[in-house]
């Protein structure tokens, strides 16, 4: 059973829609972390490709980064940031550019063997 509003849509699908980017930014932000962290040990890599436009946007413009409505989600959004921010400096010609996902084969095989 589920509300409904004078329209006939549930009036929380929004609020659904808004955590589900939420736990996408969460997740797309630790395996950037992840990755760049372990490039730092066994690479000299200094470019990463990711298939998120906005989460590029947001690592080049903090501001970019929306609105949390919880105290807990903003510290860790900006601890993740800093985080990300000292990665940075770890490489000196850091680069983040889109890969569609389509065009991902590495990432698709990795997620089919975790």
């Amino acid at each position: 059973m589920g509300m409904e509003g004078s329209h006939g849509k549930d009036p929380t699908h929004g609020n659904t829609k808004l955590k589900k980017a939420r736990v996408d930014i969460t997740f797309r932000t630790e395996a950037l972390r992840w990755a760049m962290q372990s490039m730092l040990q066994h690479s000299s890599c200094q470019s990463f490709e990711i298939d998120r436009r906005y989460l590029i946007a947001m690592i080049k413009d903090l501001q970019s980064w929306p609105n949390f409505s919880t105290q807990m989600e903003i510290f860790f959004f900006e601890q993740q940031t800093e985080v990300i921010q000292t990665l940075q400096i770890c490489f000196p010609d850091f680069k983040i550019s889109y890969i569609p996902r389509a065009q991902n084969d590495i990432a698709d095989s990795l997620a089919g063997t975790a």
